[in-house]
Order: structure tokens, then sequence, then C-alpha cells
């Protein structure tokens, strides 16, 4: 499968999730904490990365309003186009990440919540590097996922089919620490989606700081 195949396929999925993914995930705790340690390490206007960005809330939403730059980018145009109604203060673009044009060394902040499962093991990991490239010395990187031993699996996602690959925990620390990223705090929790169809998941959320030179 290209780049291009699991695009479409992701952003069939989610076109068709709309708003209901963001009312299914709003009560993550988890996900606020890793924001606050995110705001915690910016300074004023920092330049910031959203990528899946959803329907803005509550990264983009909770970045934009402490007064940082931001930018969503997500391969769904309906989740861009209630992005950018509900979040003015930031920038969407329906764009695959990994055509996105990324200078190294531009970003101070990136977000990557749950926007990988659908790429194969390694185009994860290339993107990855690719993002920790773009961070500036001492940025930061927040990487949530499910951290699960699985490749290629067709699953059903609030009612939607999907083809879900993902690391373990520990694969995924060892895939972030090859960026050139340290992890610097982590949180393992298990969470299930207001959905009439979701089922309790493990979740993992990785805070990492850039390293002074990523790898290739």
């Amino acid at each position: 499968m290209t780049d291009e195949d699991d695009g479409r396929r992701a952003a069939r999925v989610f076109d068709a999730l709309g708003a209901a993914y963001e009312k299914a995930f709003a009560h993550s705790d988890a996900h606020r904490r890793s924001l606050e340690w995110l705001l915690d390490r910016l300074a004023p206007g920092s330049r910031v990365l959203d990528v899946g960005s959803g329907t803005g809330r509550p990264t983009a939403e909770t970045l934009a309003r402490a007064g940082h730059d931001v930018l969503g980018v997500d391969v769904s145009p309906v989740m861009v186009d209630l992005a950018a109604r509900q979040v003015p203060q930031a920038t969407f673009r329906c764009v695959d990440v990994r055509e996105l044009p990324l200078e190294e060394g531009t970003l101070d902040a990136v977000c990557v919540y749950f926007s990988l499962l659908q790429m194969e093991r390694a185009r994860q990991s290339a993107l990855l590097g690719r993002l920790a490239r773009a961070l500036r010395p001492g940025g930061s990187l927040v990487l949530a996922t499910v951290p699960l031993d699985v490749q290629g699996v067709d699953a059903v996602f609030m009612g939607e089919p999907v083809r879900v690959t993902s690391f373990t925990g520990e694969a995924l620390v060892d895939v972030v620490t090859g960026a050139g990223l340290t992890v610097l705090a982590e949180e393992n929790a298990l969470f299930t989606p207001d959905h009439p169809e979701a089922a309790p998941e493990p979740h993992v959320f990785l805070c990492c700081g850039r390293a002074q030179s990523p790898v290739n």
C-alpha cells in the first residue's frame, strides 16, 4: 500500500466520523495532561504543528488560545472544515503530513495524537524522524497512540472499518529514541471512547524533547 492509499483510507474513515470523533474523545484526561506538559515548555508565540488535527479540539484550540502559532494538518476535508470553523485562531490545511514541506529546526513543537495508526511501521518511523528534524534544539514532541503489537490488522473503530498498525509501548520508545528524541514523560491509560460501539482501549502518551542531532 502506498502513502496515497493509506491517506485515502484514513480520510474516508474520519470524513465519516466527523464531530462524533471529538465527542468520543473529549473526556480524555491523559490527553489534556500531555497538553499541559507541552504548554509549560513553550515560549510565547511558539510555532506548533498539529499532525492529524481532526476537529481542532482540544489540541489546536488549547494551544492557539494560549497564544501559539498553530498549523493543523489532516487528510480528512470534513475534519479540516470543522476545525477551521471551531478554531479560527489556528490555521488548518487538508494535506497528508508526508507531503508537507518541513524545514529542519523550524518548529517549537509537534503534536501527533493517534494519527499514525493507519500507516505501516516503516512509514511511522520515517515520519517521526522527519518531524524530529523539523524541531528546533530544545523543541518538544507529544505523541499518543494505541500501544499494540499489530501490523495491518482489520478492525472496526466507532462503526468504521480500519486497518491498524502499531507498536508496543517499549518498541515505540525505541522508535522515538532512534529519531533523535528523548522521552521526558510517559503516561499509560485505559480509555473508553464515548460511543455506543466503542470498547476500552489502551493509550500511551509520550512527551519528548529533541536531542541535539536527530539521526537520519
